[in-house]
């Protein structure tokens, strides 16, 4: 069962046609969320950015969009799909109503939630060879548009195609100014030695949530140093750890960029916090 405006219906249904502005023009963002016995991890900050980006794609916001309302309706998809005692992955979709060419009719808007259960109720760190090549077919625009997660995902489809033909695990994304963005589908952090670094969103990378919380957790330890600055590909293979991070993996170590293996023992580190913090509540 999926929630269509307030609506569980089948999954299979059709309850939207060829005049989906999401669909004719890309006109739709959408947020991934990981729900572990029916409590939604980092929810506030879900949240808040599902209402930022709205904001900045000059969609309605309906007044009836209060964080108890969409928590609701996420719990009753996943009531309706009898996955109260599972790890669930979430999709809220929002899409402007049809009508119009590229300038809509009006700005009021539809949602979609989807309920999926995943493996791993906590972060865990996967160990294999994960190999990661840079994209350089298409370029990120350093761009607010590119920090949101709308529906103009191509250059991620195409990229991850790229990925699939050449078995590697994942593409690492640049922008037009030739720096690494971030991977396919997560942010990246780089290691050298005591500092991480991770591109400001100023270069174009996701506003991720994940990114938020990790950026906090390291600012906390004194072991550390995080930087937020521009990685250039030839970095890459001067560091000793690299790693991307997504709401649902946590935190994901890359293996090995063309001749460098990395190792992942910082990620390791981070990883029992991110997980210690969720556990205690402190950034749900």
């Amino acid at each position: 069962m999926l929630n269509f405006n307030g609506e569980l219906i089948p999954q299979h249904s059709n309850f939207i046609n060829q005049n989906n502005r999401g669909l004719r023009y890309g006109d739709a963002l959408f947020e991934t969320i990981k729900v572990v016995n029916t409590r939604i991890n980092f929810w506030e900050d879900h949240y808040l950015r599902l209402m930022a980006s709205m904001r900045i794609l000059r969609m309605e916001i309906p007044m009836s969009f209060t964080m108890e309302f969409l928590e609701n309706e996420i719990l009753e998809v996943i009531k309706a799909n009898n996955l109260e005692k599972a790890a669930v992955r979430i999709r809220i979709t929002i899409c402007r109503n049809d009508g119009g060419l590229y300038a809509p009719v009006a700005n009021d808007v539809s949602y979609i939630i989807e309920a999926k259960a995943i493996e791993n109720a906590f972060f865990t760190l996967d160990e294999s060879p994960y190999e990661v090549e840079l994209f350089k077919d298409f370029y990120v625009n350093p761009d607010m548009l590119s920090t949101l997660k709308t529906n103009n995902k191509i250059i991620n489809v195409v990229g991850s195609i790229f990925a699939q033909e050449n078995k590697y695990q994942n593409c690492l994304l640049l922008n037009n100014q030739k720096m690494v963005v971030e991977a396919l589908n997560g942010n990246i952090f780089m290691v050298v030695g005591n500092t991480i670094k991770t591109p400001p969103k100023k270069d174009g990378c996701l506003n991720g949530i994940l990114r938020k919380k990790l950026i906090e957790i390291i600012g906390k330890l004194p072991q550390y140093q995080l930087v937020e600055e521009s990685i250039s590909p030839f970095e890459l293979q001067k560091a000793d750890e690299l790693f991307m991070t997504n709401a649902i993996v946590g935190i994901q170590p890359i293996t090995k960029y063309r001749k460098k293996t990395y190792t992942h023992v910082v990620a390791q580190d981070l990883l029992g916090k991110l997980n210690a913090a969720v556990r205690l509540g402190q950034l749900v």
